[in-house]
């Protein structure tokens, strides 16, 4: 098993999420030994939840996969990055293809970007 420094933030490891092909960063999610695991025995990104206090297996209600495609890990051991293909064009539950929506300017934050689903028809 390929070791990572999970004590540093108190079990988990920051993983940022970039689409394979055209490098566009994705998300930022956090991984627990078992989530890492997981992510590598089978090849679909797999996180833990925060909130929910729980494994997550991206896509697994939204059908918005993440098919890992190449891991990196940081000199400490203890971030990794993860280069996907994602499927279904969005990564982000609110409907955004990338978490990373929105832009300040102008000490003002606004939207960019366009929305590829209706969360509301695909979470309730």
């Amino acid at each position: 098993m390929i070791a990572l420094n999970f004590e540093k933030c108190g079990g988990l490891v920051p993983t940022i999420v970039q689409d394979f092909e055209t490098g566009e960063v994705l998300m930022l999610a956090f991984m627990n030994e078992q989530a890492w695991r997981e992510t590598l025995a089978t090849g679909k990104a797999t996180y833990w939840s925060r909130t929910r206090q729980e494994l997550w297996v991206k896509g697994k209600t939204s059908g918005h996969v993440q098919w890992v495609k190449e891991v990196r890990i940081d000199c400490d051991d203890d971030t990794v990055l993860l280069k996907v293909e994602q499927v279904g064009d969005a990564a982000c539950h609110t409907g955004y293809r990338s978490c990373f929506f929105k832009k300040v300017e102008d000490d003002a934050v606004r939207e960019v970007g366009e929305k590829v689903f209706d969360p509301k028809e695909v979470y309730e």
